[in-house]
């Protein structure tokens, strides 16, 4: 869209001409400008078609500009621009850490050059053997998919501002999802596990039965503070979270999604070990004196400080091979005390509310086997109830 002033000078007419050409790479509109004096003598239809010629020419010139910024320097503008301005740090840190890769795929296209062709050969790529860093094998489709989402995110915030007509990304074919069963303890297994942290340290207690009792993720039960625990009514409060970034360290934010934040009720081993924590936290506390670091956190070290998230998992890997039992990981309590929710006959509406989930449709598809299997204890016991009735 363009607009002409007409103005009267000493120096005689001349005409202010800006055009609307678009938007740049962090989304501010551009406009273009000049200022031109018609020739003596020119008749009213010669500076009227002079005028629309000119107005095209500033609309084309910046627009022909606005879609040839490399994919890698437009990133990079989203980061400043949205990314950092809205993500939590850990999803920014994922972000960047994908970055490298895509970079180095298509970050030296123009955006107005990129096509499908050009992210369905990238995908195809990070599916291939070798890829993995880590297992010298290909990245799983959950991973693929991530990268796949940022490029996406990017394309797709290009197409808001005026910079592309379509997201290539829509024409992409992602990998097929692998619906693999989540390993999960049996109860056997965890009361075992439970049993073999009668000598360990007490933190350590605390943490894996709350991991177990709760439910609770990694960095809710690093972030868990005093004041969040009523040992008096026996419940626990979800208000925050721990994590760790290589630029931030250890860091406190808010839980994962406002779902997350939650209260249960907490059975009377649990308050009881809690109670017990807390005596020996206050005698560290005076042992330490000065040196002890100022806070309310339940989960610290003996002086008092923040445990880095990836200690706990150390320790149960350690902790599972010295005792010799099976070690899924820390996240397998949480499904596990998904599936005992499940089993006992909870719906889904609980269980999503006391796992946090943001919606019963996450619940749903992490668990769907196990509602399946309870659906089917239900419809069994019915026909054994009715049969019986009927003898």
């Amino acid at each position: 869209m363009a607009t002409v002033r007409k103005r009267e000078g000493k120096t005689g007419t001349s005409y202010q001409i800006r055009a609307s050409c678009g938007y740049d790479s962090v989304g501010k509109q551009i406009i273009r400008s000049e200022t031109w004096r018609p020739e003596p003598g020119m008749t009213p239809a010669q500076i009227k078609r002079e005028l629309q010629r000119r107005i095209v020419a500033l609309e084309c010139k910046e627009t022909t500009k606005s879609g040839a910024v490399k994919f890698q320097d437009f990133a990079e503008e989203w980061f400043k621009e949205v990314a950092e301005r809205t993500l939590k740090p850990k999803t920014l840190d994922n972000l960047r850490h994908q970055s490298v890769r895509v970079y180095q795929g298509i970050g030296h296209i123009r955006l107005d050059k990129l096509t499908a062709l050009h992210v369905q050969s990238l995908i195809n790529n990070l599916e291939e053997e070798g890829i993995n860093q880590h297992t010298g094998g290909k990245l799983a489709p959950g991973t693929v998919k991530g990268y796949f989402h940022f490029i996406s995110t990017v394309l797709s915030y290009a197409v808001k501002i005026g910079m592309l007509a379509s997201n290539p990304c829509s024409r992409v074919t992602l990998p097929a999802a692998q619906h693999k069963e989540k390993e999960v303890y049996t109860l056997q297994e965890a009361q075992a596990f439970l049993d073999s942290l009668q000598g360990a340290p007490t933190v350590w207690r605390v943490f894996f039965t709350l991991a177990i009792y709760g439910g609770f993720r990694r960095g809710e039960l690093l972030g868990l503070e005093w004041p969040d625990i009523d040992l008096e009514a026996g419940t626990i409060s979800i208000r925050r979270a721990t994590n760790y970034t290589k630029s931030k360290g250890v860091y406190t934010d808010t839980p994962k999604t406002t779902g997350s934040q939650r209260t249960i009720k907490a059975p009377v081993e649990v308050t009881t070990l809690l109670r017990a924590w807390r005596a020996e936290q206050a005698q560290y506390r005076i042992s330490w004196g000065a040196q002890w670091q100022a806070g309310n956190r339940v989960i610290t070290s003996d002086m008092g400080k923040a445990i880095n998230p990836s200690s706990p998992g150390i320790w149960l890997q350690r902790h599972c091979k010295r005792t010799g039992q099976r070690c899924l990981g820390i996240h397998a309590f949480r499904h596990l005390n998904a599936s005992l929710l499940i089993n006992s006959g909870a719906d889904v509406r609980t269980v999503s509310a006391l796992l946090g989930h943001s919606n019963t449709t996450t619940t749903l598809n992490l668990y769907s086997h196990s509602f399946a299997e309870a659906q089917a204890r239900a419809s069994e016991a019915v026909a054994d109830l009715l049969q019986a009735k009927a003898k």
